[in-house]
């Protein structure tokens, strides 16, 4: 899913692009990419665009006379920028956005559809959208310690929560957490203040890192490979693979279909944690540590 780095950069480009146009035209071939229908969806076109912004990690349009349009990519809904009109007739294209200037299309990977586009009316209605995490990039360490401790669970679970945290996914959760430090089932009461200190940097400084590469990367292009898995990574997304810290090799935990990456050697103190689906098999012959 994109989060923070990657929906701020998505958020840029498009303001380079659209802000001050008409959009001309919704086309949308997959209906149920539509999850509202008061007021329609058709209310937005011949509007100009006057605002740009991220609420969560959601794409927000700002239309002339209060109008907003909310896009969700969810896991795997990406945008591309055409200079020209394009077709919206692939199997995975579910919508395209039309200006005098280009075109905006809406891809979505995959069976399952999950991406969504809402269209309201009024700050006030924008406003129920917003899951209400803390922005992390714009908070003091005090309002982040006190959100951290309103509820009492993992670092993983707290910082992918967009109630708690805004724009932090399981990416770039498991990054800050190694950079931290720190374990992924950590509780959050049990964070000393020194811990906690190091933690808010490590998100400060992670995401920060992660959005001035993205846009150095970008440059003036738009945004073509979005994608939770990079390279320069250090452990999310790299299982057996050497930590870059300490050579030990990355672990995970697995639990449906979402995965925490870490690293034994930096994080847990050699502790292996139990893998919800490989521990429950070995039963005893689980291995505690290294």
């Amino acid at each position: 899913m994109p989060e923070l780095p990657d929906i701020d950069l998505y958020v840029e480009k498009l303001d380079e692009r659209i802000r001050g146009q008409i959009l001309k035209d919704i086309r949308v071939s997959k209906p149920f990419l539509i999850r509202s229908f008061d007021p329609p969806l058709t209310t937005a076109n011949g509007r100009r665009v006057v605002a740009i912004r991220r609420v969560g990690k959601r794409i927000v349009f700002g239309l002339e006379a209060d109008y907003w349009l909310i896009l969700h990519l969810m896991i795997a809904g990406r945008l591309r920028w055409h200079d020209a009109a394009a077709s919206i007739g692939g199997r995975n294209t579910l919508a395209a956005f039309d200006f005098d200037n280009g075109c905006l299309t809406l891809t979505e990977a995959g069976s399952q559809k999950r991406a969504s586009l809402y269209l309201v009316h009024g700050e006030r209605a924008l406003a129920a959208h917003d899951p209400g995490g803390l922005e992390p990039l714009e908070c003091s360490f005090e309002e982040f310690c006190a959100r951290m401790l309103e509820e009492n669970r993992t670092l993983k679970r707290a910082l992918t929560s967009p109630k708690t945290i805004s724009g932090i996914g399981n990416a770039y959760s498991d990054e800050i957490l190694h950079a931290a430090r720190l374990s992924p089932i950590k509780l959050t009461s049990r964070l000393s203040e020194e811990e906690m200190r190091r933690l808010f940097a490590a998100v400060r400084n992670t995401l920060e890192h992660w959005r001035n590469l993205l846009r150095e990367q970008s440059r003036d292009r738009f945004p073509e490979k979005v994608t939770a898995f990079r390279d320069d990574m250090a452990v999310h997304g790299k299982f057996g693979k050497a930590c870059p810290s300490c050579g030990t090799r990355v672990a995970r935990i697995r639990y449906k279909s979402s995965e925490t990456n870490y690293c034994p050697g930096c994080q847990t103190g050699g502790r292996l944690l139990a893998d919800r689906s490989l521990s429950r098999l070995l039963k005893d012959g689980w291995p505690d540590s290294l």
